[in-house]
């Protein structure tokens, strides 16, 4: 009875949550699965790596052909806790903070095309740089880091200054955030883990690609959820979540402070079109243009 009472509440939550909550039910659930499988492996004296590289990426194209499905399993996947608590818990952080600049929709497109873009990198990285060709047999992706950093960069892009609170580093900005963490994987990209650094660049590659296309009217997430929406039939609403508080990691931006800055938006957003009535839609700046399309979809 307590069982069918705790996987009810789970459904419901699921059903009620987010994306966000969406992908983190989604995570936990197949890391929670591989690992019972794995116990029980063990226990029959079994092999338990087998069975979970066929949903792991192969670096050797021989290998992936057999298993072309591991390009979209591989983000889903994680190695032990530490890997999918660190990797859920900037998922939750920036997943939030995105969805104050984007919507839902394509938070849904963009968490899989990183993974798609960091895996392709992967795979063209250990079969072009000869530094990989005695790994490329036996080396394989598992994790979200990709898809977490397309989210991040995306959101560095969108709005670069936006104000990030870290516990003993203090208020750092978006942006340097972002960078930060691209330097990073680029000086380790020959490290032991350097499949998964090559991956995070393809990750962060396709949320600049999403950030600086959408307001030119390109939507890079479009197709993939277009595919979604086909084979699955669930529709992630296109609304963008609109919290009272802007969302900080580690903090919450005061109710003053998020007050004059809506202030300020509106009184220029207001400016904006009152020029465009006066001198027509040619006579705005591109960061004018911007900043109109900005507010329309908001």
């Amino acid at each position: 009875m307590a069982v069918d009472k705790f996987i009810t509440d789970l459904k419901r939550k699921f059903a009620q949550g987010d994306i966000v909550i969406r992908l983190l039910y989604i995570n936990i659930a197949v890391f929670l699965i591989v690992a019972i499988f794995n116990v029980i492996a063990t226990l029959f004296n079994l092999s338990s790596v087998a069975w979970v590289n066929w949903f792991e990426l192969p670096a050797w194209p021989e290998t992936f052909v057999r298993q072309p499905w591991s390009l979209f399993t591989y983000m889903f996947m994680h190695a032990d806790v530490f890997h999918i608590l660190f990797n859920m818990l900037w998922l939750y952080w920036f997943g939030r903070l995105f969805l104050n600049f984007f919507s839902s929709k394509h938070l849904r497109g963009l968490y899989l095309l990183g993974g798609i873009c960091g895996g392709l990198l992967y795979l063209l990285s250990y079969n072009v740089f000869p530094y990989f060709e005695d790994k490329v047999y036996y080396s394989y992706l598992l994790g979200a880091s990709a898809s977490v950093l397309a989210i991040v960069v995306a959101a560095g892009v969108r709005e670069p200054d936006y104000p990030v609170q870290f516990m003993f580093i203090g208020t750092v900005r978006l942006k340097y955030v972002a960078v930060f963490m691209i330097i990073l994987d680029l000086l380790f990209m020959t490290s032991s883990n350097a499949g998964g650094h090559i991956a995070h660049l393809g990750g962060a590659l396709s949320g600049w690609w999403f950030a600086v296309g959408l307001p030119k009217g390109h939507d890079a997430t479009k197709w993939i959820n277009n595919v979604l929406d086909l084979f699955t039939g669930v529709r992630v609403r296109p609304q963008r979540r609109k919290p009272k508080m802007e969302v900080h990691f580690g903090d919450k931006q005061k109710d003053y402070d998020f007050n004059a800055r809506k202030k300020e938006r509106e009184a220029e957003v207001d400016r904006i079109l009152d020029k465009l009535r006066k001198s027509g839609y040619g006579s705005l700046t591109e960061e004018e243009k911007k900043r109109l399309f900005d507010a329309s979809k908001k």
